[in-house]
C-alpha cells in the first residue's frame, strides 16, 4: 500500500504550498501569445468550469489505496491507465496536507498548449525541502540564487540567462568526451573483475554504476577524479554517492508523500537539513579544490571546462553549478543507462546491430574514444531514445499554466500545475505501434516498412529532457555520458538478462527496481 501511494503521488506533483520562498511565490508570468487573443483564450467563455473538471475525492482515494482498494496492487503505469479509464484525459488530483490541485492529462495537444504559454519565466516546483534549506539554513552560500532545482522567476532566469551558453554549447560538451571514456574505461576493468564463476555481477551492481555516475560527474562539474570507484572506503567521495541516495529518499518522503515539516520541523526534516549540510560540505570543499587548480593552470578559451567558463562569468553561479550538478547527475544517467543495457541485453540482435555500428569507430574494442568518433553513431542513438521511451527518467513533465487557459473543454485558472502523463503515452498502441517491443529502427530514417516511424508520433510526447527555456541544461552531457558508456560497455562485453522482467522502483525518479545481475561475457574481437 505504501508503495502504491507513493507511486500515486508521485504522478501528480513534487510540489507543496505552504512553505515558499521569494523565489516559489505566486509567479507574475509576463504574458504570452497562443493565438491572436494574446491573455484571453478563446475558448475561455464556452468551457466548462474548472470545478466540474472530473477526478476522484480525497475519500475514494484514501480507500482506494487500502488493501483491498481498487488502486492497492496497481504499479504505476497501471495505476495511470486505472484513473485514466475512469476519469478520462483530463482529471484533477484534489490537494491534501497543504498540496495544491493537480491536473493529470493525457493529451498531447494540451502539453503543447502549455509549454507554449508558459511565459518568460516557467514555473516547475520541485523540492521544497532544498529550496528551505539553502534560504533559510545556508543563505551565505545560496543568497544570490538557490539553483536552477529550486529557483524560480528572475532569479531562475538570471542563471538560466548566465549558464546556458555553456551547458547547451555542443562545443563544450566535445571537450569532455575523451576525459569521460577514460572514466568508463577504468570502469570496464571493474566490471571484469565484478564476474562471478556464472560470469554474472552481483546485486549490488546498480551501486557500481552510481559510483561510475558521480565519478563522471565529478569530471564534469568540478574537473575532479573523485577515486569513488575504487574498493569502497571512508573517503568523501564515496560518501557523496550515499548522500545523494539518502537525500533522494527522504526529499520524496517530505515533498512528495503527506508531511507535517511546514508546520513541524519533523525528525525527518531535521535529518535531511544534516544531510543536505554534510553534502554541501563535502562539495564545497570539493569545488575550492578545482578552483584552486583552475586559477593556477589556466587553459586556452577553446579548450576550456564548464567551470573554468563559469567561474569567468560569475564565481558564485559556477559553485551554485556545480552543487546542482553533483545533486542531479547521479541517479538520472545511472537508472538511464541501465535501463537501455537491459534492452539490449534482451534483445541480442538489437545488441549485434549496435556492436556492428560500433566496430566502424572502433575496430579494436581498447582504443580511446573522441568527439569525433562518437559524431555519427545514429543506431546508438536510436537505442538510447527507445530505451527512454521504455523506461523513462521520470512519469511525465510538470508545469504550472502561465496564463488562464482551456485545456481539453475545460477552464484552467493560471498557476495551475499540470503533471503531462507522458509514462504512459510512451506505452500507447495509438501513439507507438508494437510499443511493448524494444524497436531501435522506429527513430531511424531507413528502416523496414514494417517498422514503425516515430517521427510521425506527436512530438510532445517524447520529452525525457522537458520542453523550452526550462528544458533540462544538462541534457547535452547527459546524452554524451550514456552515449560513451553504452558505446564502452557494449563494445567490450556481451551481455544477457537471465532472470525476470526488469523492475522499477518509482521515486523522485525512475530507479532500477531489482538487482541488476547482468550475464557479461567478453566480445572476442
Amino acid at each position: 500500500m505504501l508503495m502504491m501511494r507513493r507511486s500515486f503521488i508521485n504522478l501528480a506533483s513534487h510540489s507543496s504550498v505552504r512553505w515558499r520562498s521569494t523565489d516559489q511565490a505566486r509567479v507574475t508570468h509576463p504574458s504570452s501569445s497562443f493565438g491572436a487573443e494574446g491573455l484571453i483564450d478563446p475558448e475561455w467563455a464556452t468551457a466548462k468550469p474548472y470545478k466540474c473538471i472530473p477526478g476522484p475525492t480525497v475519500w475514494q482515494l484514501v480507500t482506494g489505496f487500502m488493501k483491498g482498494g481498487r488502486y492497492a496492487e496497481l504499479n504505476l503505469v497501471e495505476l495511470h491507465y486505472r484513473l485514466r479509464e475512469e476519469y478520462g484525459d483530463l482529471y484533477r488530483i484534489p490537494g491534501w496536507m497543504g498540496r495544491p490541485d493537480i491536473l493529470m492529462s493525457f493529451s498531447p495537444e494540451a502539453f503543447e498548449k502549455v509549454f507554449r504559454t508558459e511565459g518568460q519565466w516557467p514555473v516547475r516546483r520541485s523540492f521544497d525541502c532544498m529550496g528551505y534549506y539553502r534560504q533559510k539554513v545556508r543563505p551565505e552560500i545560496f543568497s544570490e540564487t538557490s539553483g536552477l532545482v529550486t529557483s524560480q522567476g528572475a532569479s531562475w532566469q538570471k542563471m538560466r540567462t548566465i549558464t546556458n551558453p555553456v551547458l547547451m554549447q555542443p562545443k563544450t560538451v566535445n571537450v569532455y568526451v575523451e576525459q569521460v571514456d577514460e572514466v568508463c574505461r577504468e570502469f570496464m576493468t571493474i566490471i571484469a573483475k565484478l564476474r562471478d564463476d556464472k560470469q554474472e555481477l552481483p546485486e549490488d551492481f546498480n551501486e557500481w554504476i552510481n559510483r561510475w555516475a558521480l565519478e563522471t560527474t565529478g569530471v564534469l562539474a568540478m574537473d575532479t577524479r573523485l577515486g569513488v570507484m575504487r574498493a569502497k572506503d571512508s573517503g568523501e567521495g564515496h560518501r557523496l554517492v550515499d548522500l545523494v541516495d539518502e537525500i533522494l529518499e527522504l526529499s520524496y518522503q517530505l515533498d512528495v508523500l503527506p508531511s507535517m515539516w511546514r508546520y513541524y520541523k519533523t525528525p525527518r526534516f531535521n535529518k535531511l537539513m544534516r544531510l543536505f549540510d554534510e553534502m554541501t560540505d563535502i562539495t564545497m570543499e570539493k569545488i575550492d579544490e578545482a578552483i584552486a587548480r583552475v586559477e593556477k593552470n589556466p587553459t586556452s578559451e577553446d579548450n576550456q571546462s564548464v567551470l573554468k567558463k563559469l567561474l569567468k562569468i560569475n564565481k558564485h553561479v559556477a559553485v551554485i553549478t556545480a552543487l546542482d550538478m553533483i545533486f542531479a547527475g547521479i541517479d538520472t544517467t545511472s537508472s538511464g543507462a541501465a535501463a537501455i543495457l537491459y534492452c539490449l541485453a534482451k534483445h541480442s540482435e538489437k545488441q549485434a546491430r549496435l556492436r556492428e555500428e560500433l566496430r566502424t569507430i572502433m575496430p579494436s574494442k581498447d582504443m580511446p574514444l573522441s568527439a569525433n568518433m562518437m559524431s555519427n553513431l545514429p543506431y546508438l542513438r536510436a537505442c538510447i531514445k527507445e530505451g527512454m521511451r521504455m523506461y523513462p527518467p521520470t512519469a511525465g513533465n510538470i508545469r504550472a499554466t502561465g496564463r488562464d487557459l482551456v485545456l481539453q473543454g475545460y477552464q484552467v485558472p493560471r498557476d495551475t500545475d499540470i503533471a503531462m502523463g507522458t509514462l504512459v503515452l510512451m506505452s500507447d498502441e495509438k501513439y507507438y505501434p508494437r510499443a511493448k517491443e524494444f524497436l531501435p529502427e522506429r527513430w531511424l530514417a531507413e528502416r523496414d516498412s514494417d517498422i514503425p516511424n516515430a517521427k510521425n508520433v506527436n512530438p510532445f510526447i517524447f520529452l525525457p529532457f522537458g520542453f523550452g527555456s526550462r528544458s533540462c541544461i544538462g541534457k547535452r552531457l547527459a546524452m554524451m555520458e550514456m552515449e560513451v558508456i553504452l558505446a564502452r560497455l557494449i563494445r567490450q562485453f556481451d551481455f544477457r538478462w537471465n532472470y525476470g522482467d526488469y523492475k522499477i522502483r518509482t521515486t523522485v525518479i525512475n530507479v532500477p527496481g531489482c538487482p541488476l545481475r547482468f550475464e557479461v561475457r567478453d566480445v572476442d574481437h
